[in-house]
């Protein structure tokens, strides 16, 4: 046994040396599951409960942008089963003692405090609780950032947290629900005016905090005086985008508002298509008005996390046009609630390509945002009447046209001259742009036959979007001759706020990239899987090459190529031997790529793989890519370097050798090497020490891996022997090798 575990030695050296601090497969790694209060006014010092799970020890806190600070206060975990049972023991000895004194009640009292609050066992998803101090500076940034915790066990996933302008008020942290249920369900309350239910007076403008319990109805009372515009704005769905195990995969808030006699006189559930209501409501008369907030169907829990901005606040309802053209200033049109006029004139002039946000001050408080497009090509305005193919307006393409579906049941047509065997690319941005408009769209010939139509389009991309509804379209005209492009609203809605862009042009070849998980954490020298996904458009199916923008030194990708046609890749981060110190880095990655004599650079956004009741995944932006490499103590770390050629060819339904020099190891032991997240049908067959150091035998199953599959593959080092570290004999990462190409081929 001792033979053994010396000879095993240099290569459990090599691989712990290497090994993350909190690899970001293991199930154990530190998640956050909410924040509460899940925001805060600038300026201000309040408490912040984080919830989660594996959050014991966590000692640092990181906030996206600037002027936001935080230290630790107080760290709760539920007691374990074993805990309680000993617990219990001891009370029941103590009880026995007949002889009780002043220190024995004592420790009844306090025994009983802790059994009491485990009557419920709480979902472990959330049942540890962070309690942390947050200073927002004066000028802090304004609107929705990024909250992660750091611990020796690594860097959290990202949660959202607001900065605002008004005054905040908080009911007191929820305690834990039963998990027994998913989200709990329960009958709900009776009546808005039950004198059973506690309304709490707020005084205006002010931003309510709160958390939705299971039947819980949540009412707040305030004063208004005839003629203001009351504006109550709901963030839940904002802030956490995506429930994993709730239908329909986010707390569904409903919103109302009544008089002081109970009489309800507004209700709303969405905001358009937003499952965040908002409501706005003219005052009639002075007097006391109470605002109501609940779920839907009355379910609940810690994670049901709302923030209500109430008062007369500007609100932005819609603009127009929805964008312009890079370079040029664009007259923008800005209507809404409470702005200095009813409409706006905004100038906009952006250089980049790229969205961004518009919103509108009165007096000193900022608006919501509307999302603003730029584009490199030719823009112009639709013009009515284009309702019929003889009225249908005139277009050269490439083009994008800025219109609106001006009332319910309208359509926009419109012609342009094609050529045979001409390609051409119809394409609606609407709702990714917060437009309510339902788009349908529809290319025919001259004589009104159906060339191509489409209604949905999922664009990937747009990860908060459930329901996908902007039109896009490719087609080969057949003839030379007039083509007309037929624009409705499915819903046969329409008004001012149903605006929409249509390009129309030939395919613009390009990509978006995205890169999961947004937080990475690495020990020092090691290295970590990352997956970045290639969103292609209008047929681009070039290779893109990925490297670090402006990366402090020493941190390297591997396997850093997205392959022609193919639209994910997994690869690896690598950190520097000297870790990157007590605070997590911001990186950014890129990828670049030619169409043709075009060469297209694109910013890999960082996102979080959301999953949504039970089933769906989403990939939702967030604002950094953030990294935590501690220090490796002082002592150089050894590399595994790659000896075999890339890519590794792999026959379909053979073997293929991967040889790695590991610094003279040679027993392997207990450790075992698997493929993470692999391709179809590609396995590890064998592990075996050799001369340069290590063999990796992997195989390609006939039936599953196709000749041509190319990519990357990652390597997985991980133990289920039991030990002192590892008592349960689960599965274990020790470690992950670098990425590396690989290619299926016919034998």
């Amino acid at each position: 046994m001792r033979r053994i575990f010396r000879d095993n030695l240099p290569l459990m050296a090599v691989f712990f040396a290497l090994a993350s601090s909190a690899a970001a497969q293991q199930k154990w790694n530190p998640r956050v599951a909410y924040v509460y209060p899940a925001g805060g006014k600038q300026g201000s010092t309040f408490q912040v409960v984080v919830g989660g799970q594996y959050l014991m020890g966590t000692n640092a806190v990181s906030f996206s942008g600037k002027g936001a600070t935080a230290k630790f206060v107080d760290y709760y975990r539920p007691l374990s089963q074993k805990e309680i049972n000993d617990l219990r023991e001891r009370l029941k000895t103590l009880m026995e003692d007949k002889k009780k004194d002043q220190s024995i009640f004592k420790e009844i009292a306090e025994i009983r405090q802790k059994l009491a609050k485990f009557i419920r066992k709480p979902n472990p998803a959330m049942a540890e609780r962070v309690t942390i101090e947050v200073t927002l500076a004066d000028d802090a940034e304004l609107g929705l950032r990024e909250l992660r915790l750091l611990g020796p066990r690594g860097l959290t996933n990202p949660v959202f947290f607001l900065v605002g302008q008004l005054a905040e008020t908080a009911e007191p942290p929820a305690e834990s629900t039963d998990p027994n249920s998913p989200v709990r369900q329960f009958k709900p309350k009776i009546g808005p005016s039950s004198k059973d239910d506690k309304e709490k007076t707020v005084a205006l403008p002010v931003v309510i905090n709160g958390q939705i319990t299971p039947g819980d109805v949540d009412r707040y009372r305030f004063r208004a005086q005839k003629g203001q515009r009351i504006v109550a704005v709901v963030s839940a769905r904002e802030l956490l985008p995506y429930l994993p195990d709730g239908v329909p995969g986010w707390f569904q808030a409903t919103l109302a508002l009544y008089d002081a006699a109970g009489k309800e006189l507004v209700y709303t559930d969405d905001y358009r298509f937003h499952p965040d209501p908002v409501l706005s409501y003219l005052i009639p008369a002075d007097g006391e008005y109470v605002v109501e907030i609940r779920d839907a169907i009355y379910r609940g829990r810690e994670d049901f996390v709302y923030r209500i901005a109430l008062g007369e606040l500007p609100f932005v309802t819609g603009i127009f046009p929805l964008g312009g053209p890079a370079g040029k200033a664009t007259s923008v049109q800005v209507r809404g609630w409470n702005l200095p006029a009813p409409e706006l004139a905004r100038t906009i002039k952006q250089d980049e390509v790229g969205v961004y946000p518009v919103s509108v001050t009165r007096g000193s408080l900022l608006s919501n945002q509307e999302p603003f497009a730029v584009n490199a090509l030719q823009e112009c305005l639709d013009r009515e009447p284009n309702n019929m193919p003889p009225s249908a307006q005139a277009l050269t393409l490439p083009i994008i046209v800025n219109g609106r579906i001006d009332q319910a049941d309208d359509r926009d047509v419109f012609r342009f001259e094609g050529k045979a065997g001409q390609r051409v690319v119809a394409e609606v941005m609407a709702r990714r742009l917060d437009s309510p408009v339902d788009s349908l769209l529809k290319l025919t010939d001259s004589a009104g036959k159906t060339i191509a139509t489409n209604d949905d389009h999922e664009d990937k991309g747009s990860g908060l979007n459930t329901h996908h509804a902007d039109s896009y379209l490719v087609a080969t005209l057949p003839a030379d001759g007039t083509y007309y492009l037929h624009l409705s609203d499915v819903q046969r809605k329409g008004g001012q706020e149903y605006a929409y862009r249509l390009r129309v042009s030939p395919p613009q070849g390009d990509f978006e990239l995205r890169v999961v998980p947004s937080s990475v954490s690495i020990r020092a020298g090691s290295a970590a899987p990352l997956t970045v996904y290639a969103l292609r458009k209008d047929g681009f199916a070039g290779e893109i090459e990925l490297s670090l923008k402006n990366a402090p030194d020493g941190f390297a990708l591997r396997g850093a190529r997205i392959p022609a046609g193919q639209d994910q890749v997994k690869i690896t981060l690598t950190a520097p031997s000297r870790g990157t110190g007590n605070e997590p880095v911001a990186l950014q990655i890129e990828g670049r790529a030619k169409d043709g004599g075009r060469v297209i650079v694109r910013p890999a956004a960082p996102a979080e793989d959301m999953e949504q009741a039970f089933a769906y995944h989403h990939l939702v932006p967030v604002n950094e890519l953030k990294v935590a490499a501690p220090g490796g103590g002082g002592f150089r770390r050894p590399t595994v370097k790659l000896v075999s050629p890339t890519p590794v060819k792999i026959p379909a339904g053979g073997t293929a050798r991967v040889l790695f020099d590991l610094g003279g190891a040679r027993y392997l032991g207990n450790l075992k090497l698997a493929l993470t997240d692999p391709p179809a049908g590609l396995s590890v067959k064998s592990v075996s020490p050799v001369k340069e150091g290590m063999e990796v035998v992997l195989q390609a199953d006939p039936t599953k891996s196709k000749p041509g599959s190319r990519g990357n593959l990652v390597l997985e080092v991980f133990t289920n022997a039991k030990g002192p570290f590892n008592k349960s004999g689960q599965r274990r990462q020790v470690a992950v090798l670098p990425a590396f190409a690989f290619e299926v081929v016919g034998k």
